[in-house]
């Protein structure tokens, strides 16, 4: 397994920004894929992004495109999360996830491996 801890989280004004940081160690390998999911109060947890080892695939949610930007330094075994264009619905716990793929990461979640999550709050 894979130990993720996500930073980055706070509360921020409608229409700002706000970079999530997804930091990766031990396991018996550090390639695979990583995203993101988030959880709102009352609701279940959806999927928000994914981003395969070599970066040459992607995948958003439709309710992100254009707003959110997955991205990863495998240098740093770091991934990444830019959130611009905020609005009050993006407010909940966002978690970081490893999977063996993003086939695995968005079809059997539960499979990988979770960070703890963050809190992201958007005033409105």
């Amino acid at each position: 397994q894979v130990q993720l801890v996500e930073s980055g989280g706070g509360l921020v004004q409608v229409g700002g920004s706000l970079r999530l940081s997804c930091a990766a160690s031990g396991g018996t390998s550090s390639r695979g894929a990583m995203g993101w999911f988030r959880q709102a109060p009352g609701k279940e947890r959806e999927f928000v992004a994914a981003i395969g080892w070599s970066g040459d695939s992607i995948s958003y949610a439709d309710s992100v495109k254009g707003r959110f930007t997955i991205s990863r330094d495998n240098a740093k075994n770091t991934v990444y999360l830019q959130m611009n264009s905020l609005k009050p619905e993006d407010t909940a716990v966002y978690y970081c996830i490893r999977a063996n793929s993003i086939v695995v990461l968005t079809t059997s979640p539960r499979l990988g491996d979770w960070g703890q999550g963050t809190q992201v709050t958007v005033s409105s």
